[in-house]
């Protein structure tokens, strides 16, 4: 299939209104003015302060820990190196571990859809400049013609910018019952948006992209219950990242370019006016910027340069609904419909269909865009659970027996012990390398700290018959909650200590397992 640059054809493009933040490759340099002296007396002691350090830029950063890498075969689709691709599954994985306790459920969903599904989701009229056409170069393998379809145009797809349609199709895949609320589900598969080229800009404006994207189909009356718990959801990630403080902006119904009645988007504003109050954070209203379909609560945070980037999202929508037809049933529909509760038996006796509310809710966002967030703000000062570069495993000699040492220690860290005849059962899925390369211990050392690891372990020939290793935990960070056991049954602080591989492996696990 041949991807075209251009919008959707035949339909007409609605102006997309965009807020670009264009980040140059050069940040501006600090300048030192320097005084010229007269040679004939001696220079004064310089009292100037030290240049101030420029702000951490991730596309430098990225380079230098061979995080990612760009292509001009695609633009705006960051590559991510085996380095990278550490960070952003470690970040998917603790997104998951996450959703056990906030109950959603994770689906995927196909990559192309049909024009006439974005038509049904109004995308093809609010948002067709900011899509991507897939059409086939061989006719003979066209679909077959869709009865529903009034032209052939619906040969063309669309690659999805949004999760949304596709939730939709699967809540309406069965009959559901008022019980079955609130249904979530989660979905991180890729999405594209055809950002303007000269907006592109490392991973914070791309192309292609993951969000951690949910959708929570729930009745009226759980409405304000889910967006609080959306709310806290956000504030336990982003506490655990150590970003510092984020602002909360209420985005309100766009000018044009809208779907849905005035009236059901006043409700939605006040439904998210109301968690936001109850929150009991403080918040502002960017007039006028909500999506097409609805109002919208933006958690905004500040990078390294003072840029302001909008991550996480909730999103309270009554139209897309509607529009895929989607019901559940419950008794006291027009109860229901309104949020209320009735204890009327008449009333109760009835069962009918009654429309849900979508709540759509991101909370890392774009995967991508936040990975450039946290990699500016630890420049290299990973915490441990998050360092593409956790252990590395230094010999002193190039010996047969200090190698095996070496090798046994890393099998030990990565839990890959075993028979070779049946599957792993508990890889820790630590990154740890050997540096058995035939140069000084020093030099070696050097290097490993500037590469950023976080435990820099080192194994020689007097460790050999006893089977240890000694370790250096002190870039570990927060050590004072490490303690490591000694011979007489005391703990205390480590620095560089001499410990059996099976030690360290329990440290490591508990640093990691604390999210530290």
């Amino acid at each position: 299939m041949i991807l075209r640059h251009s919008s959707l054809r035949g339909v007409r493009l609605a102006h997309h209104t965009r807020q670009l933040a264009f980040d140059s490759l050069h940040r501006r340099p600090t300048h030192l003015l320097h005084t010229r002296l007269c040679s004939s007396h001696p220079p004064a002691t310089s009292t100037a302060e030290p240049a101030p350090k420029p702000p951490a830029d991730h596309r430098k950063l990225g380079v230098q820990q061979e995080l990612f890498t760009t292509s001009v075969y695609s633009p705006g689709s960051p590559i991510l190196l085996p380095n990278g691709a550490r960070i952003f599954n470690r970040l998917v994985d603790f997104l998951r571990k996450q959703y056990v306790r906030y109950g959603f459920e994770e689906v995927i969903t196909p990559t192309i859809y049909k024009k006439s599904l974005w038509a049904k989701s109004g995308h093809l009229e609010n948002y067709a400049e900011d899509m991507f056409t897939v059409t086939s170069t061989s006719p003979s393998r066209a679909d077959p013609a869709d009865p529903t379809s009034a032209t052939a145009e619906d040969e063309e797809y669309g690659l999805k910018p949004m999760n949304c349609p596709g939730h939709c199709l699967i809540f309406a895949s069965q009959r559901r019952s008022y019980r079955d609320l609130p249904i979530r589900y989660a979905d991180f598969s890729p999405l594209h948006r055809n950002e303007i080229s000269g907006a592109l800009s490392g991973m914070t404006r791309v192309r292609r992209f993951h969000q951690d994207d949910g959708h929570i189909f729930c009745r009226p009356m759980q409405i304000e219950e889910e967006i609080k718990k959306t709310l806290e959801f956000v504030r336990v990630v982003y506490s655990t990242f150590r970003l510092g403080s984020y602002r909360l902006a209420l985005s309100t119904r766009p000018a044009d370019h809208f779907i849905g009645s005035e009236e059901d988007w006043a409700s939605a504003e006040g439904a998210l006016k109301r968690a936001l109050d109850a929150s009991g954070q403080e918040w502002t209203i960017n007039e006028g910027d909500g999506a097409f379909y609805g109002p919208k609560i933006d958690i905004v945070l500040r990078d390294s340069d003072g840029k302001e980037h909008q991550t996480a999202t909730i999103q309270l929508d009554f139209q897309l609904p509607k529009r895929f037809e989607l019901e559940y049933t419950a008794p006291a529909p027009e109860f229901e419909r309104r949020g209320e509760v009735t204890t009327d038996a008449e009333a109760l006796a009835e069962y009918g269909p009654v429309r849900p509310v979508l709540i759509h809710r991101a909370v890392l966002g774009s995967v991508e865009r936040l990975m450039a967030l946290l990699i500016e703000h630890y420049d290299g000062k990973y915490p441990f659970w998050l360092n593409p570069r956790q252990v590395v495993i230094l010999t002193v000699n190039d010996s047969e027996p200090v190698l095996d040492l070496a090798n046994a220690t890393k099998n030990t860290l990565l839990g890959r012990g075993g028979s070779p005849d049946i599957p792993l059962s508990n890889p820790t899925l630590f990154s740890v390398d050997i540096d058995s390369s035939v140069r000084s211990l020093q030099l070696k050392l050097r290097e490993a700290k500037s590469k950023g690891y976080g435990v820099i372990v080192t194994v020689g020939p007097r460790q050999v018959p006893k089977g240890t290793i000694t370790a250096d935990l002190g870039r570990l960070g927060g050590d004072d909650k490490i303690e490591v056991p000694t011979e007489s049954g005391n703990r205390r602080k480590p620095q560089h200590e001499e410990m059996t591989p099976s030690v360290l492996l329990d440290i490591l696990k508990e640093k990691a397992a604390a999210y530290r």
